[in-house]
């Protein structure tokens, strides 16, 4: 079986990285034959948040564009085609029309984030979500013969639409994201995000103030999109995003922290409908964390084993001080969320619910052909 899987980003998207690209391998193992085709290449990506001018960057977009063209007319090698939220960034779904038709090929979509929801866009403002053309994902969704669902919320909105909806979650390879001894005498409190998540951090700021004034921690910031943090009284360490550094610096955690707030510029039904990935690379790698438990996060691990919740300002200072007091409990905590992954979130485990996915797939579609 040959699939061609379309996505916007390249390996330094986590979506791309972790919905596609891990799965190239475990897929080849089973016979199947997954081809990723990003829109954009590593040093396109990497200009899109840089303070380059729209038409800059518009301008760079032809290469791109006409590279879709041209792989469109190699579709009909392909059994399957599985588009990762969409095949680019911007505009309708023209690409996927163009390559199901060409390849008559089956459609899969993949759905890790609520994209159907509309929002502005925090870095390009009004005129970024008019390019993004929100009603594409209900275009695809209605498109598809099935949909991936990275939890089981959108996948009850993809029900809701007539189509038939697989929830696979977001997962790490566990082989790699596996628990490290550390030998630091100061506890590291930590949070990897992106500049769009950065805010939510932020919102729990003056908890981690008051916390420095009875405990000695620091905190490690990755991918705050920020030259600089600085919080009076506590010792910051802000780093930028590495994807070489990217295992390296879970494991530098001794406390994972994963906040969520609703209420603000980004509509809530979205927020809700994120994947909760931040929790399964903390429970990978081994460590406790602490999360606010909205959407699909209130489900992931087990509340007192795996983590601990926080829907307070209040209950962030106490949690966090319950895990800054005893180390025997965070390193048994980080034990049981370790087991928890190994047992609900391995790549072998959504592998064969991709597989089965595909194949059921094909073969409802070579039952309408004949």
């Amino acid at each position: 079986m040959n699939v061609l899987g379309l996505c916007s980003y390249p390996i330094e998207s986590a979506a791309t990285r972790y919905r596609l690209i891990q799965f190239v391998e475990p897929l080849a193992q089973k016979g199947i034959n997954l081809e990723v085709s990003a829109f954009l290449d590593s040093e396109q990506f990497s200009l899109l948040y840089k303070n380059k001018s729209l038409f800059q960057k518009a301008f760079g977009i032809w290469k791109p564009l006409l590279h879709r063209f041209s792989e469109s007319f190699e579709m009909r090698k392909y059994d399957l085609l599985l588009v990762q939220r969409e095949a680019m960034f911007f505009g309708p779904a023209f690409f996927e029309r163009l390559f199901q038709q060409i390849g008559q090929t089956p459609l899969i979509l993949d759905l890790d984030d609520a994209t159907y929801i509309s929002y502005v866009s925090p870095t390009y403002g009004k005129l970024g979500s008019f390019f993004k053309f929100f009603g594409k994902t209900d275009n695809l969704i209605n498109r598809a013969d099935a949909v991936i669902c990275g939890n089981r919320f959108i996948a009850e909105y993809v029900e809701r639409k007539g189509t038939k909806a697989v929830v696979i979650p977001t997962v790490v390879n566990t082989n790699k994201f596996h628990p490290m001894e550390k030998e630091s005498e100061i506890p590291v409190i930590g949070w990897i995000g992106t500049h769009s998540t950065f805010p939510f951090l932020q919102s729990i700021f003056s908890v981690l103030q008051k916390l420095a004034l009875d405990y000695t921690f620091k905190l490690k910031i990755v991918g705050s999109g920020q030259a600089e943090v600085k919080i009076d009284g506590l010792e910051v360490e802000n780093l930028p995003w590495s994807l070489e550094r990217e295992i390296a610096d879970f494991q530098s955690f001794d406390i994972g922290l994963y906040p969520i707030e609703l209420g603000g510029k980004i509509p809530d039904e979205w927020i809700a409908g994120k994947s909760g990935f931040k929790a399964i690379q903390y429970m990978s790698i081994g460590i406790p964390f602490v999360m606010s438990p909205i959407g699909v996060c209130a489900e992931i691990g087990i509340e007192g084993e795996t983590h601990l919740s926080a829907q307070t300002l209040d209950d962030w200072r106490k949690n966090l001080s319950v895990l800054l007091e005893d180390n025997i409990r965070r390193r048994k905590m980080g034990e049981n969320g370790r087991k928890y992954a190994l047992t609900n979130y391995t790549v072998d485990m959504q592998t064969k619910k991709m597989v089965d996915a595909f194949r059921v797939v094909l073969n409802k579609n070579h039952s309408k052909l004949s």
